[in-house]
């Protein structure tokens, strides 16, 4: 038993260590090989902290080992762009001024409720409000929103707190959201009515559609830019 003890202490202290090392980021902050990294020597360090039969140094070992090929890493990654770029890969802009960029979204294999949630965490709730939103290499987003657009308070805006309002999605790439449409109290033809005074043809060729009670909307189509415009069926509702 004390065997198993002193064992684990000299692990925790190693790994301690390398972490010191290694720096203090966070695990959203890591890069995707910096995240490799830390789940594998997480992985290794149990292995002679609970297997009495390995040696010690045949578990300290691979530790150090890691730990230097991390340094390596790192050392290429600020000489070598095209280096860094193949580890860690490079930022992506999933939304620009025409609207949500449908071809970056699918290479990073992102559905919109991903996009909105991303947005959402950075406080905003609606497309419309966002200038640019680049997919970072840790995968956080970056937002640069309107000027229109930019953070405000409710009091500066002279709006109640129960005049505060969320966008509700109605569409997301072609799928019609039910539940949502319950919320909002709207039917399908309504929606219907939306896609084509917009110059849709279908609800499937819809990428995104929001509406708000301000009156303002949000539509885009899967080979169109985004826009809004003026007129909610959720005024008729409020």
């Amino acid at each position: 038993m004390l065997t198993i003890v002193a064992r684990s202490i000299i692990i925790y202290i190693i790994v301690l260590l390398l972490f010191r090392l290694m720096g203090k980021r966070q695990i959203g902050q890591m890069q995707p090989f910096e995240l490799v990294l830390t789940l594998i020597i997480a992985d290794l360090a149990t292995i002679p902290m609970a297997e009495v039969s390995v040696p010690v140094l045949h578990g300290v070992v691979p530790l150090f080992t890691l730990a230097i090929l991390h340094f390596i890493i790192t050392i290429l990654t600020k000489l070598s762009t095209k280096f860094s770029n193949f580890i860690s890969g490079k930022p992506v802009i999933v939304i620009n001024p025409k609207g949500i960029d449908y071809q970056a979204m699918k290479q990073l294999n992102l559905t919109i409720d991903d996009i909105l949630a991303a947005l959402r965490n950075c406080g905003y709730f609606s497309v419309a409000q966002v200038q640019y939103a680049i997919m970072e290499t840790n995968g956080k987003i970056s937002v640069l929103p309107k000027v229109a657009d930019a953070p405000a308070t409710n009091g500066a805006l002279n709006l109640k707190e129960e005049e505060s309002f969320v966008p509700i999605t109605l569409i997301s790439e072609g799928q019609l959201m039910q539940d949502n449409l319950n919320l909002a109290g709207l039917k399908k033809e309504d929606v219907e009515a939306i896609v084509k005074a917009q110059g849709g043809k279908s609800i499937k060729k819809v990428l995104i559609l929001s509406v708000e009670k301000t009156g303002k909307s949000y539509i885009q189509f899967m080979e169109g830019e985004g826009k809004s415009f003026e007129g909610s069926p959720l005024e008729a509702c409020s």
